[in-house]
């Protein structure tokens, strides 16, 4: 997101883009759209609906009706959302002076949010995802009230594990790779009247997502060095430099989807050909763009961040859609 413009807006709609509408018509919506995180927001969502589908992939054959899981997709949906947004918030709310330095468009570093009104928030959507959790059955409790409580440890002091590269990267694919797909399928396969096994495909996607997350948090810290190294914030990338954790998060992510690529020949209930060749065209994507990033350039480290971030929502389109296309 690009910081208010200070420049006057063109009043001509044939020029006016729709975030520009947005951030000069509803200020206050647009600034809490970027407290959201919106890249988190994404893959919160994509990550229900993923989950979701590969869940009614393995209830076919039974009579239960599709709207059972549209009901419980859009309250899991609206559940997590809040629990995100309490995650990010908790997290800038800690981190207004670092953020200044690395991301000075966020309303709380930018001054578009006060504290208190960034506390009034956070506040909220955790109250709201503990509670509505608690209406929803104890698959969702058990991910949404983990998931919170990690995300609390991961920022706020005293713990503040995000001081700590190794319990940092720890948090995070431990919540996005292990808990949220694991819950989520058991939360959707119980709502579905099915048993509480977790399926060979749900244990593959669960195995990529744990170590691609892996690959974000390390990467992320990549165009935030300045700040981080300015508030003595270790990371990977103050220890070992950014070449380094570039190669190392390149690395892993290739493994991820050779993994994926040696699975498709073997793992049931996916469509083998489908899974095998979109990952493997999105393997030779990912070196062809990871090959024209330079390193000395922030912004072009920023945009390859967000390219992982794309890959990463990918997974859960092509992942529950291999499944789908089985038999």
């Amino acid at each position: 997101m690009s910081q208010f413009s200070s420049s006057q807006p063109s009043l001509a709609p044939n020029h006016a883009s729709p975030a520009n509408l947005i951030q000069r018509r509803f200020p206050w919506l647009y600034a809490f759209w970027k407290f959201s995180r919106p890249h988190t927001i994404i893959g919160t969502s994509l990550s229900v609906l993923g989950l979701a589908l590969i869940a009614w992939a393995e209830s076919r054959g039974t009579q239960v009706s599709f709207w059972v899981l549209v009901w419980a997709g859009l309250g899991a949906l609206v559940t997590c959302l809040c629990g995100n947004i309490y995650i990010v918030g908790l997290n800038q709310l800690e981190d207004v002076a670092i953020d200044r330095v690395n991301k000075p468009h966020l309303p709380l570093a930018s001054g578009e949010f006060s504290r208190q009104q960034g506390w009034t928030i956070v506040l909220i959507t955790g109250s709201l995802a503990l509670v509505l959790s608690a209406l929803q059955g104890q698959f969702l409790v058990a991910t949404v009230w983990t998931s919170v409580l990690i995300g609390t440890a991961y920022s706020l002091p005293p713990i503040r594990l995000k001081r700590f590269p190794i319990w940092a990267a720890l948090c995070i694919f431990s919540v996005r790779g292990g808990i949220v797909n694991l819950g989520l399928f058991l939360h959707f396969n119980q709502q579905l009247g099915g048993n509480f096994g977790v399926p060979a495909t749900v244990w593959a996607l669960t195995l990529f997502v744990l170590v691609f997350t892996f690959a974000i948090a390390i990467f992320k810290d990549i165009p935030d060095i300045e700040g981080d190294r300015r508030y003595h914030i270790s990371t990977f990338t103050i220890r070992l430099g950014a070449a380094a954790v570039f190669k190392l998060a390149r690395l892993v992510l290739t493994l991820c989807y050779l993994g994926m690529i040696a699975a498709g020949f073997f793992l049931t209930g996916v469509n083998p050909v489908f899974l095998v060749t979109s990952h493997a065209l999105l393997l030779l994507l990912l070196w062809w763009r990871s090959m024209r990033v330079d390193l000395q350039a922030k912004s072009e480290v920023a945009r390859f961040y967000q390219f992982i971030w794309k890959l990463f929502f990918l997974e859960y389109l092509l992942f529950p859609l291999a499944c789908l296309l089985h038999g």
